[in-house]
């Protein structure tokens, strides 16, 4: 066994590299086909998450494997070799499969112990077993992984470690509520309609939400998302339960007006960019159907938020590169040459605070004409600003209740991260969902996981290597057979007057002598074999018998053609 993993997740990168270098289906299909194509590999399967991205493959080289899995990552992620290297991480063997093992458990994931993980590596067997680029080894692996899993699941607690991420998504969002509690009888809009947008459309209909929209560049699978739930509702109406949700299915281009009417939004799509701006929330969230201003403000046109990816400081809407050598980014003469709108948009980050988008202006043209000619006036007399100087304080106003709820589950994110500084919006992504899972508590029942993931990887080693040696074993066998054969064709030669009962008998005998003689050892070569570096016993085997390598392979690739048949012909 040659089993070799390389890959990044949550623990070794940072979400702005896990986000550049996520994987759409078509990525993950070719990356697979040139793994299988490249030199040092035989099998390969992509694990590609929300939070990591794994190459599996069974290498007869482990440096080369090494550095053909690296090259290959990195160029079908669009992530230069050099920059993606130092968050890579290896296994190798035993190791790599205590590393899958562990993942399927949830022991790995974001949110310790949930169960969301065994689908994903459900459907990454099954893409492998599509292209064929899983052989023995991956097909054994994946599928022994699912049952470790489903067993760490039913005989632990390791639920109660933890849960899906939409389930601690939205813990996050209710801010210590109880979610059925916060959740009762919200509008929802579910934005994508894969395997984590219906997951989250279930959990929310669960909570007690009153509505869920589902919207869907393919409508056909919004609207088959939106009857599995009127369905389940149906049926829980029947059984008495008290969940009364309504679900129906949108295009895409209606979720503009969804957003004024929905009170929590969750995406997960496959998109490349952006599915929601900060624009288009904010018109959302000022358009939202039967609220109306408050007394006394006088509407206006709001200048679009400055882009957060600006500068070299997160969230800073200064062009930094523009900014003279020497002065401070938070002092005056970095922010000359602003509009007022701008201007304000500066001080709050500064200030480490939040833009109400919905207040009113400050003037107009020459209004801000005179402050930004004071401003440049200043930083022309003062010269240098002093460094770490921020804005004298002024009142704020505080940050207004969260009007609309935003869960982005996707990677790269569908939500703009400026939405985190509109008034009036909650937003919870993958990179607020680390952060708050770093310090969540681990059940004791992980302890107990983690027994039956070392258990697991020793039987699953153990019998990789007695399989190693089968092939071998029948070929030594097939090998004294031919012998039995000559000798009792000779005999027959000697004796040609031997009848068919004493020939029977003759023959009969000897085969029984071959088979005591091969027994103890072939039985006990499988043994030997089963344990840790027991791979040579195989080649001793070959080496004392004389085996045509040939002959073994043969027996090998027999085996593997059978297997192969029946997984394609499936369950009977």
């Amino acid at each position: 066994m040659s089993l070799l993993v390389v890959g990044l997740s949550h623990r070794s990168a940072p979400v702005s590299v896990l986000e550049r270098a996520s994987l759409g289906v078509d990525a993950q299909i070719k990356l697979l086909q040139d793994t299988v194509a490249a030199e040092p590999a035989a099998e390969a399967a992509v694990l590609a998450t929300c939070n990591r991205i794994e190459l599996y493959a069974d290498v007869d080289k482990f440096h080369a494997g090494v550095a053909e899995l690296s090259t290959l990552l990195a160029q079908h992620s669009g992530v230069g070799l050099e920059e993606l290297t130092p968050y890579l991480y290896v296994h190798y063997e035993d190791r790599a499969v205590h590393h899958l093992f562990s993942v399927a458990c949830g022991l790995d994931s974001m949110v310790v112990g949930e169960g969301q993980i065994l689908g994903q590596i459900k459907d990454a067997l099954a893409r492998a077993q599509e292209l064929h680029t899983a052989g023995r080894l991956l097909n054994d692996l994946f599928q022994q992984a699912l049952r470790v899993g489903k067993r760490a699941h039913s005989e632990t607690g390791i639920d109660r470690a933890g849960q899906s991420l939409v389930t601690f998504g939205l813990e996050q969002l209710a801010v210590g509520a109880p979610v059925e509690t916060w959740a009762r009888d919200k509008k929802a809009l579910v934005i994508g309609a894969g395997s984590m947008s219906s997951l989250a459309a279930a959990t929310l209909a669960r909570a007690g939400v009153g509505e869920i929209v589902i919207a869907n560049r393919t409508p056909e699978r919004a609207e088959r998302l939106a009857h599995l739930l009127e369905e389940q509702r149906g049926q829980g109406l029947a059984e008495g339960d008290d969940t009364d949700v309504l679900a129906r299915a949108v295009p895409m281009g209606s979720v503009p007006f969804e957003l004024t009417r929905a009170d929590v939004v969750v995406s997960c799509t496959g998109a490349t960019g952006l599915v929601l701006t900060a624009d288009a929330i904010a018109a959302g969230v000022e358009g939202r159907v039967g609220e109306q201003p408050a007394v006394g403000t006088v509407p206006v046109e709001e200048a679009p938020l400055p882009p957060t990816s600006v500068g070299t400081e997160e969230g800073c809407p200064l062009d930094l590169s523009a900014v003279r050598p020497g002065f401070s980014v938070m002092g005056e003469a970095a922010v000359a040459g602003m509009d007022a709108a701008t201007l304000e948009q500066h001080a709050a980050w500064a200030a480490g605070t939040t833009v109400d988008r919905r207040r009113t202006g400050r003037g107009g043209p020459e209004a801000d004409a005179e402050l930004i000619g004071a401003l440049a006036a200043t930083a022309s007399t003062v010269g240098r600003i002093p460094e770490r100087r921020r804005p004298e304080p002024v009142a704020e106003p505080p940050r207004p209740e969260p009007v609309l709820f935003l869960l982005d589950l996707a990677m790269p994110r569908d939500i703009d991260a400026a939405a985190h500084r509109l008034a009036g919006v909650r937003l919870v992504d993958i990179e607020s969902l680390a952060e708050a899972s770093a310090d969540a508590p681990m059940a004791a029942d992980v302890d107990q996981v983690r027994r039956i993931v070392s258990d697991e990887v020793a039987a699953f080693g153990a019998a990789q290597r007695a399989a190693h040696i089968t092939p071998t074993v029948v070929a030594l066998r097939t090998m004294a057979a031919d012998v039995v054969a000559g000798e009792i064709a000779r005999l027959e030669g000697r004796l040609p007057g031997l009848d068919d009962k004493h020939r029977a008998e003759i023959t009969q005998t000897v085969r029984r002598v071959v088979d005591k003689l091969l027994h103890a050892p072939t039985v006990r070569v499988k043994q030997l074999a089963a344990e840790p570096g027991g791979a040579g016993y195989a080649d001793a085997l070959r080496t004392l018998f004389d085996l045509d390598p040939e002959t073994v392979a043969s027996v090998s690739r027999a085996e593997e053609s059978t297997e192969k048949n029946a997984r394609n012909r499936g369950p009977a």
